[in-house]
């Protein structure tokens, strides 16, 4: 009899503690990373077609194609999984690589200002026009990511499902965060 009490008390007390909850939320974020990376992954596939149409052009400046192809170089070349999201440092790291392959490539279309005969060709006209929409999926995703890792915390950190976090050995992840380059508004000059 003492047996039975004791398993109707955990079936009741173990969805209030949020057991699985935590497990909704956790396999949440992963999908909301791994859209953060199928993101990034869409726009560093699009560079060296983005260099290769940009070297067509005669007198181009070779150092803003060498930062960006340095750039995504250094942002393909780092392991990233699932396990990332578990670690801020490696996080951060990855947050980085992606910051300094947007600069280069920001550096690069600033750079194409000057080349009127490029900006006119039909392939950088449709790389560009990607890459636009690339960022703005990048943006999109990694939003969608920040607001999931935020539902998650709140899961693990608030009682009585901070319960079922620990009994599932779950705890707060981090998530991007700004760099303070990103503060500063881009100035516009005519």
């Amino acid at each position: 009899m003492r047996s039975i009490i004791i398993a109707c008390l955990f079936a009741f007390i173990l969805p209030a503690c949020g057991y699985n909850s935590v497990i909704e939320a956790d396999e949440n974020v992963k999908a909301a990373w791994a859209d953060v990376q199928n993101q990034y992954k869409r726009r560093a596939d699009l560079v060296p077609n983005l260099v290769s149409t940009v070297k067509g052009a005669a007198n181009f400046e070779q150092e803003t194609l060498t930062q960006v192809v340095e750039a995504r170089a250094k942002a393909t070349s780092m392991n990233v999984d699932a396990k990332t999201i578990d670690d801020p440092a490696k996080l951060k790291a990855f947050e980085q690589a992606q910051g300094q392959l947007q600069g280069a490539l920001s550096r690069l279309m600033v750079v194409v200002e000057k080349y009127p005969e490029l900006k006119a060709t039909e392939s950088f006209l449709q790389l560009q026009s990607q890459l636009e929409g690339t960022e703005n999926r990048i943006g999109v995703a990694r939003t969608r990511f920040i607001e999931t890792v935020a539902q998650y915390n709140q899961i693990v950190l608030k009682f009585p499902t901070s319960l079922g976090s620990k009994l599932r050995g779950k705890t707060e992840r981090a998530t991007f965060e700004g760099t303070p380059q990103d503060a500063n508004v881009p100035a516009v000059q005519f």
